[in-house]
């Protein structure tokens, strides 16, 4: 499958949601598969918190040839956002203004600011339709901040583990980690491997969000029962930590999970049950039933208040990294909703 990288220049002052500014960005995005004359066979997929804009390599059980979202029927695109470290603006990108790295520097980017760059690439690429937009976690937070933004845009909309405003327990998860980089002495050294260590341990943090109890009896075990050091749970922590740390940059996971923590669909809006009714697209709204992270009530509250949404659970051993690891439950349930033309009985909602 050949994917086509492909990067966007703004070169006009963006106003941010909280204020500042950028002096122009830059965004990142990668397309497959070729475009239909009307439109009518677009999806843009949002990627979560470290995703990068190559989603065939990331949700390889979704996306790609033979796959649900199959390049041989759409086009498919994806944005990496501003802030990320693959390719958009973000903070080891030199500010015009300065001709340094922005580094701490770097503004406060919210899902708002995010959608609007989104939209401004929309509209350059004159695209009039998305036939589907579909994101879990970050990437379902910004699609249904677009789909209540540009009501009129999408014909359906999936969201995956995801919720209308981010929770005290997720916002925690996310100081705990910046706590962690923070807590790094080369944070403040503004250089590329500046705040890593810290980063690493901030890693750690997150996965106990993103797995559960029953993730780790099972694939962390206890080589015997006697076992007192050199645990598999020990060494699994220290690897992920250790690969995330080659791959990501402090500043930028710094700024993402701010991001996170903005998200709120009822912001400017009246609220946010009168945002979700704002929504005109066809929704699927999918939880996990182990996803301690974006528990089933907030997809559930999701499904509630935006207009004829359907909501289904999938489980997963996995937590809420089942959004990226189920992809045969996703596919099954997608299609079943499709095929009844959005009609598909929803489950209960509590």
């Amino acid at each position: 499958m050949q994917a086509e990288q492909k990067i966007f220049r703004y070169p006009y002052t963006y106003s941010l949601e909280l204020g500042r500014e950028l002096p122009g960005f830059e965004l990142s995005y990668t397309t497959y598969g070729t475009r239909n004359a009307d439109d009518n066979n677009i999806v843009w997929v949002c990627h979560a918190l470290t995703g990068s804009s190559n989603v065939a390599e990331w949700w390889d059980g979704l996306v790609g040839e033979g796959k649900y979202i199959d390049p041989a029927k759409y086009f498919i695109i994806c944005v990496n956002v501003i802030g990320s470290a693959y390719g958009s603006t973000n903070p080891l990108s030199v500010n015009p203004k300065t001709q340094q790295p922005f580094y701490r520097d770097f503004p406060i980017i919210t899902v708002k600011d995010v959608v609007g760059s989104l939209e401004i690439l929309r509209q350059e690429l004159q695209i009039r339709k998305i036939n589907i937009c579909i994101g879990g976690s970050l990437g379902g937070q910004q699609a249904l901040e677009w789909a209540v933004e540009v009501p009129d845009l999408f014909e359906e909309l999936i969201l995956i583990a995801s919720n209308a405003l981010h929770s005290p327990w997720g916002v925690a998860f996310n100081e705990s980690q910046r706590m962690a980089i923070e807590a790094d002495p080369t944070y403040n050294d503004n250089n590329e491997e500046a705040g890593k260590m810290g980063m690493r341990a901030a890693r750690s943090v997150a996965l106990l969000s993103y797995r559960n109890y029953d993730t780790y009896n099972f694939t962390q075990a206890r080589d015997n029962p006697d076992q007192i050091d050199d645990f598999r749970a020990s060494s699994y922590q220290q690897y992920q930590g250790d690969k995330f740390m080659k791959r990501f940059n402090a500043y930028s996971y710094w700024t993402l999970s701010k991001m996170m923590d903005s998200h709120n669909v009822g912001r400017n809006r009246g609220g946010i049950v009168h945002a979700l009714g704002m929504v005109k697209a066809k929704t699927l709204v999918l939880g996990i039933k182990s996803d301690l992270l974006f528990p089933l009530t907030e997809q559930q509250f999701l499904a509630r208040h935006i207009p004829d949404a359907v909501f289904q659970e999938i489980d997963s051993l996995y937590g809420h990294d089942g959004f990226l690891i189920e992809y045969k439950q996703l596919t099954q349930v997608i299609k079943a909703w499709q095929q009844t033309n959005g009609k598909l009985q929803t489950a209960t909602l509590g």
